[in-house]
């Protein structure tokens, strides 16, 4: 799976292809692997919660061409992981915060003035 593929998919609405793709799922096993099936996140806080995703800390959507590296290069010229094992809650709250839902109070029903 190339970059120029990874780019096509993004272009054409088809991400979900690569998250479903054998290369994808390989390294999303291999990542797992060796984060013990811990979420790194919650590790990070002392917490254990088991890993069921792998987050990108570099978009597929901003960075296809880090799509399927485990780390990258900071500005600094720093290698950091890319690829983070992350529990359902962590990838939701932490990573994907504009994937909640935001809450609204409901309005009174009455107004008792």
């Amino acid at each position: 799976m190339t970059e120029k593929y990874i780019r096509q998919l993004i272009a054409t609405g088809r991400i979900h292809e690569f998250y479903v793709s054998p290369p994808w799922r390989k390294l999303r096993r291999e990542v797992l692997k060796e984060d013990n099936n811990d979420c790194q996140i919650c590790k990070s806080k002392g917490k254990y919660a088991r890993a069921n995703h792998v987050h990108h800390v570099n978009y597929v959507r901003l960075h296809p061409e880090l799509a399927l590296s485990k780390t990258y290069v900071d500005g600094k010229g720093q290698t950091k992981r890319n690829l983070i094992s992350v529990c359902h809650t962590c990838h939701e709250t932490v990573c994907h915060p504009e994937r909640l839902r935001k809450s609204k109070p409901e309005p009174w029903a009455e107004d008792w003035s």
